[in-house]
């Protein structure tokens, strides 16, 4: 029983070197009006050759373009298959796109102006104030 209560009071304070966790969750719905695909996020694709790469292996990723980078240098992408801020192959369309956006991501990342989505920042604290 001491032992058990010497744990509980060692991870109590080992807890309180751990940083706070930040999650991201998205909100709002889709407007049609073709932003999110007109500016596909990604804080993943790191140089251009590894797009290449992704696109040979995921016959998928063809539909994309790369259009610019971000000011933090993550590539913003473009689909093909947007014609009148709607998908042309909307039945065919890959998975990537099905589950866009995901309602909770780890890192931030942008949705355009004017999109009817938007990402919140949440925070265990906020987590914690909102159950009692």
């Amino acid at each position: 029983m001491i032992k058990d209560f010497l744990k509980s009071i060692y991870w109590e304070i080992l807890s309180y070197f751990v940083p706070e966790r930040q999650s991201y969750e998205v909100t709002g719905k889709c407007i049609k009006c073709g932003k999110c695909c007109k500016n596909i996020y990604s804080a993943y694709m790191y140089s251009e050759q590894e797009f290449e790469f992704m696109k040979k292996i995921f016959p998928s990723y063809r539909r994309f373009y790369i259009k610019r980078r971000d000011e933090k240098g993550n590539f913003i992408f473009g689909c093909q298959y947007l014609k009148n801020n709607l998908c042309s192959v909307y039945e065919k369309r890959p998975r990537l796109c099905r589950s866009y956006p995901q309602k909770r991501l780890a890192i931030y990342s942008k949705m355009p102006d004017g999109c009817g989505y938007k990402v919140e920042k949440k925070s265990f604290n906020e987590y914690l104030q909102n159950i009692k």
